[in-house]
């Protein structure tokens, strides 16, 4: 960052060079340079920021607001395949209506600290969300499913007291990069293939805190193999986490099922509109377990009997648990900007209930299943893994001389959002209930002319 001469900023507080030098003095750092340490010096900026010259009316900024937005350019759902975390899915009208209610959008951070019907709704979403786990606790959302998988395994290091951490399989290189962030200083990332035989071997030593595999991993296949993943773990003494997409439990057994500790994941196919990339919120499922449930870091909230014979209450478990109690104390610092997430979740597995969830699972497969056949018929487009059963996501190999880059910008002129560059020759598609046949066959034909 570039030098900066101290001065007093009318709209800053605490920006006075003898208070800011007090403060600098009482937490024992030289510079303010020093908070930002762990920002790699690629992503920090050496000089000001290149701003236009600001406008002198409100006019002029809607103007140019309006002109930015729009170069926006929308596709309909059908003509849509991305994915690899942020997906698109039907999104029920009521789910709108709900959350868009003023007595649970515009409190703060969608979640204040002392108002009981919100406490009901995150506890029903809760509720629902630990049937569709098949767990007994989940917390109030965390940021997003990254952050998800990154505190299941901080909980997994503290409830364990051991430092290495076993990931398996392809991973969300975004995931995989925050996790990092997360536990470096704390644990070592050991990478292993998607191999009973890869996950065995690094257990020996009896240092791994946890084994964390996936459901479906960032190519969008089934891991035949997750119930000896959990063998292993827990014969070692590790615990066992396994990331899901929640929309696939309709018609994939839960981890929790077959042993698995802690379930995580990403709510955002729940009801959550994709939003630029964003719509995301995070979760966590586990037992009962007091070992397990003082590790979390969130707030969970639970039903207790009141004063009054027969009337219940909704307010939070083991408060003293968390940062918002302990402060700088606490485990991990968590915030509360993605409980209205929660409640969204939760209206949309009322909606569906399991027959729905077990048939708009049932779609995504066999859409997905046919994707793939049909795109396997294209001439120069190859399945990365025949043979292996893929929900929603999954990648293809482009034989011939055209790029997958150069394949994607392609498809975009068609008017199809597809063919996510995943390496030079390589593209990754997505489908989910909202695509049709005739979607994909449109797909398989603009493909055939971009690559003959």
């Amino acid at each position: 960052m570039s030098a900066r001469v101290p001065r007093t900023h009318p709209y800053i507080p605490n920006s006075a060079p003898a208070v800011r030098q007090a403060m600098l003095a009482a937490v024992g750092a030289q510079d303010v340079e020093e908070f930002y340490a762990d920002i790699p010096a690629a992503l920090r900026l050496d000089r000001p920021l290149r701003l236009p010259e600001p406008f002198d009316s409100e006019a002029r900024l809607v103007a140019h607001l309006d002109e930015l937005l729009s170069r926006n350019t929308a596709v309909p759902p059908g003509r849509s395949f991305l994915g690899a975390g942020c997906y698109r899915h039907h999104v029920p009208a009521v789910v709108d209506e709900i959350v868009n209610r003023s007595e649970f959008l515009t409190a703060y951070a969608g979640e204040p600290y002392e108002d009981h019907g919100r406490f009901q709704a995150l506890w029903e979403y809760q509720s629902l969300m630990a049937e569709l786990l098949d767990v007994e606790v989940v917390n109030v959302p965390t940021y997003d499913g990254f952050q998800a998988a990154a505190t299941a395994l901080r909980m997994a290091g503290r409830a364990t007291g051991r430092r290495r951490l076993l990931l398996v399989g392809a991973i969300d290189p975004d995931r995989l990069s925050r996790i990092q962030d997360y536990v470096r200083g704390a644990h070592e990332l050991h990478p292993v293939a998607a191999d009973p035989q890869a996950v065995r071997a690094p257990l020996t030593g009896g240092d791994v805190a946890a084994v964390y595999a996936q459901l479906t991993d960032h190519t969008g296949r089934v891991d035949p193999h997750l119930p000896q993943y959990v063998e292993l773990a827990h014969a070692a003494g590790a615990l066992a986490v396994v990331h899901v997409n929640p929309i696939s439990l309709g018609v994939l057994a839960p981890p929790a099922s077959f042993g698995a500790d802690l379930t995580c994941g990403d709510l955002q196919p729940l009801g959550i509109h994709p939003s630029f990339g964003g719509g995301n919120a995070g979760f966590i499922g586990s037992p009962d377990d007091q070992r397990l449930v003082a590790e979390y870091p969130s707030r969970l909230f639970g039903l207790v009997p009141t004063d009054v014979p027969g009337e219940y209450g909704f307010g939070d478990v083991a408060y003293e648990r968390t940062s918002f109690a302990l402060r700088e104390e606490g485990k991990e610092w968590v915030g509360t900007a993605a409980a209205l997430h929660g409640i969204a979740a939760g209206v949309y597995l009322a909606l569906m209930g399991p027959h729905g969830m077990r048939e708009i699972g049932g779609t995504i497969l066999a859409n997905t299943a046919y994707a793939r056949q049909r795109l396997a018929l294209v001439p120069g487009v190859e399945l990365d893994d025949p043979e292996a059963v893929h929900f929603a996501d999954f990648t293809v190999r482009y034989t011939g001389a055209r790029t997958a880059a150069e394949i994607s910008e392609a498809l975009l002129a068609r008017g199809l959002h597809g063919g996510t560059p995943a390496g030079p020759d390589e593209g990754r598609y997505c489908v989910t209930e909202v695509h049709t046949r005739a979607d994909i066959d449109r797909l398989a034909d603009a493909l055939e002319e971009i690559v003959k």
